[in-house]
Parts: C-alpha cells; structure tokens; sequence
C-alpha cells in the first residue's frame, strides 16, 4: 500500500457463477459452434467489482443476495477468502443464485446471457439492513443487475449521508433524473452512454458530446470507458480522454469492472480522478491479459510494479 490510506468501499450489487467458453467465432443465431476451454469461474458485475477493490487493497463490504444453493454457498466461500465481509450476503430461499453463460472468441470480443436469480430479488428491505456500512464506507459503488429500485434507494441513501457514490450503468438502462443527480461519478462505456443521452458515439467530438450531456444532467463526474482507446473524463477541471495501456488482449470479460474497483479504491486514497483513470487503465489492462472474471482480476503488487 506504500503507506497510503486504506479506503472502505460499500459495493452493492450482483453475483453470479460465470460459465465460459472459448471459441475460434462467436455463434450466429441458429448456429452451433464446436468451442475449446470451458472454464467455471464466480463472476457477478458486483462480485467483481467487489474482489477488484480488495485485492488492490480496500476494505470492502458487499451487499448481494444469493440462492441458498451449491452456487450461492460456494459464492459466499469464496468472498471471505478474499477478504471481503460478508456480513450483508443474503441468502433468497425462492430463487437460485444467478449464472452468466459467457462465449470468448479468437480476438477476445465475448457474449454473455446472465440468469439473475436471486439478484433481481435484492431490495430496498435488504439494503437497508446494512445501514451501518453505508454509515462507515468511504465510497458506495453499484452497477445495474439489481433492481433499479434498491439503486435509487442506495443513492438517495449515500447522498444524504454525504457520501461519494459511483455508478457502473451495466448492463445499459435509462436512468432517472433523480438518480443521475444524486452520482458523484458514472462510469459508462460507449453503448451506455448512448442509452443514457441518445448520442451514438463514433469520434472524439461525440466522446465529449455526451460526455457533457450526462454533466448537464447534474452528475459531478464523467468518465466514458472506450475500451483499447482509453477512457473520457469529464468535470470542472478536466475534459478530454486519457489514452488506455497498451497490451494483447486475450479476454475483455471483467476488464469494465477491474476498471471500477480499482477506480474507487484509487478516489478512496485520495487520488485526483484523472489520476485514479490511470491507475484503473493499468489494473484493467492487466486483466485483459488474462482468461476469465475474478481469475484475471490482479492484485496490488502487479499494478503498482506493472509497465505495459
């Protein structure tokens, strides 16, 4: 940690069981592709975003809910082996715990159909028992495959307490005014930020555009993930893109939520935002280098020694 603060991240969101194959093309509609490697990995845009901040050194607190199923039991395993309270890990006795069927093709672009299971069962009601962690946490960090209700919840929640709260709006969604104003920062990729401001972007012009738009409708920050070429930062003192580190990407699955965690555990430390998009670019970069969700997620050490 070379002496920094450790941040307290809250992270609410999703879990899931992701089943990857790695095939030469992604199927066609009706087409049945002979696939290679299969590969069983916990995953979760929640899950991921949640082991990101832990290893690369936060406190974390993860709010989520699972089937009380093999899935679900192995799930909570595996987050306390990272280091992560589970305090808040809820178990749903009427739906199964949610699962991801992932294809990763030849140049690593990769499709994936979730199953939400018991994370479309995570409430407001739920939330709410973990009052003491959004009392204590730093930062709130959420994405969206929860309810968009439990997300507003958590946001007006996190606002009147004073607290930064970071939205990831995947898998893309209109988001309401009330919500958007209540961000600190939000994360979208390109296709999102067509959803959220209806502006397709295709160059360095429409980056800016929307990012500008999404300001003008009251949240604080902006960053717009655009994969290999970077990301675009916009608030009241920066407004232009950070190239992203260049590396052979063998697997983009988790790289958005490698992004994230480590995005908020570098604004937990204090970092500037344009410093925690470096910081981010080299953990996601990592990660792309690798197969899998959480199994390519790296740990401190790596991103702080990593040079591309």
């Amino acid at each position: 940690m070379n002496g920094l603060r450790k941040g307290k991240i809250l992270v609410v969101g999703s879990t899931n069981t992701d089943m990857v194959v790695r095939t030469e093309h992604l199927p066609r509609p009706g087409e049945t592709v002979l696939g290679g490697t299969f590969l069983m990995n916990p995953g979760g845009k929640g899950a991921n975003q949640a082991v990101a901040a832990a290893r690369l050194g936060a406190d974390v607190i993860f709010v989520c809910k699972t089937g009380n199923d093999m899935f679900g039991i192995t799930t909570r395993q595996q987050l306390a082996q990272e280091g992560i309270d589970t305090r808040f890990v809820f178990i749903d006795d009427h739906n199964p715990s949610g699962v991801a069927l992932i294809s990763v093709d030849s140049r690593a672009e990769n499709t994936i159909v979730v199953a939400s299971g018991a994370n479309a069962n995570l409430l407001p009601l739920d939330v709410a028992k973990a009052e003491t962690a959004l009392d204590d946490c730093d930062i709130v960090l959420m994405q969206l495959e929860t309810p968009m209700t439990t997300i507003e919840y958590v946001a007006a929640e996190a606002a009147k307490r004073g607290k930064r709260t970071v939205l990831n709006p995947a898998p893309g969604a209109a988001l309401s005014p009330q919500l958007l104003k209540s961000l600190y920062l939000i994360t979208p990729n390109e296709t999102e930020a067509e959803i959220i401001t209806g502006i397709r972007i295709h160059n360095a012009e429409t980056e800016a555009e929307a990012a500008r738009s999404i300001r003008a409708m009251g949240v604080q920050n902006v960053i717009i993930t655009l994969g290999s070429r970077g990301a675009y930062i916009c608030n009241d003192r920066f407004d232009e893109a950070v190239p992203a580190q260049k590396v052979r990407a063998v697997d983009t699955t988790a790289a958005g939520d490698v992004f994230n965690g480590a995005l908020v555990v570098a604004l937990s430390e204090g970092k500037s935002l344009e410093e925690a998009v470096r910081f981010a670019s080299r953990a996601s970069a990592i990660s792309v280098t690798r197969m899998g969700a959480q199994s390519s997620i790296p740990y401190r050490s790596e991103v702080d020694r990593f040079v591309p």
